[in-house]
């Protein structure tokens, strides 16, 4: 039966109709997987990114953990620091007088 309907449709078409009509449907199915792998691509690029971007998540908020850390320890050394040298200051007062 498909081969009647393969012969029918060729009688009514020309020869060189239905060749340009198969070579569209060659370039068709080619830009098809090309499309697919295409896609494949995209899909695989946009995973590494997403991974990517996890681990620059990651890293800027121990970053943020980091920098609050160095803050309080900053302050607390700030003022340790503010404290000695109000020692000192009241310790030359004590010799100048």
């Amino acid at each position: 039966m498909a081969v009647n309907a393969v012969e029918h449709v060729t009688e009514q078409v020309p020869a060189d109709d239905f060749q340009a009509l198969e070579e569209k449907i060659y370039r068709t199915i080619e830009l098809y997987k090309a499309a697919r792998q295409g896609q494949a691509v995209a899909e695989r690029d946009a995973q590494r990114l997403r991974e990517q971007l996890e681990e620059r998540e990651e890293q800027l908020a121990a970053l943020r953990r980091e920098a609050v850390q160095l803050k309080k320890e900053r302050e607390e050394i700030r003022g340790r620091v503010e404290k000695m040298l109000e020692q000192i200051e009241s310790i030359a007062q004590e010799r100048a007088s």
